[in-house]
């Protein structure tokens, strides 16, 4: 792991970050998006109030600005489908969508359990969105090591 750098994060973990808001501000309809790790806890968000510097501004938010409820729910999701798909021996889940009058969710597995989870608007591009999603996947896939987890989560832990 390389040297921390600005607000005491390494340069891996900046870089996780800097993609996750490119995700959510270059992708049309992106409404938030949240990394959670395989034990349900917050990685990354778009919440303002979660990821943003001091100085920085904050971005646009999800519904009720809560990236940590989004959270709840990718972790949850992804613990269903990880169920239904032994039950079924189906193998490995690599993506679910739910869409619902109002929007849709997006979940998809990055590595070692961990999940990447969007909320987008009801009119989104799904096919976009989930392409945009697995370029995140294969960007973050490699990055997302133990010891950048532990320094996501102590991160997230500092701004509560």
């Amino acid at each position: 792991m390389t040297a921390t750098g600005t607000f005491g994060l390494s340069s891996e973990a900046r870089n996780l970050q800097w993609l996750l808001g490119n995700l959510v501000e270059e992708v049309p309809g992106v409404r938030s998006v949240a990394v959670v790790s395989s034990d349900g806890l917050l990685l990354l968000s778009s919440d303002p109030a979660q990821n943003t510097a001091p100085t920085e501004s904050p971005r646009r938010e999800g519904p009720r600005g809560s990236s940590a409820d989004l959270a709840t729910i990718v972790s949850g999701i992804g613990s269903l489908t990880v169920g239904a798909a032994g039950l079924m021996d189906g193998g490995g889940v690599k993506q679910t969508m739910v869409a619902m009058d109002e929007g849709s969710v997006f979940v998809m597995s990055i590595s070692d359990g961990s999940l990447l989870g969007v909320h987008a608007t009801p009119d989104c591009d799904m096919s976009v969105v989930a392409y945009h999603m697995a370029l995140f996947v294969g960007r973050a896939g490699h990055v997302l090591t133990p010891e950048v987890r532990s320094e996501l989560r102590k991160s997230m832990e500092s701004t509560r």
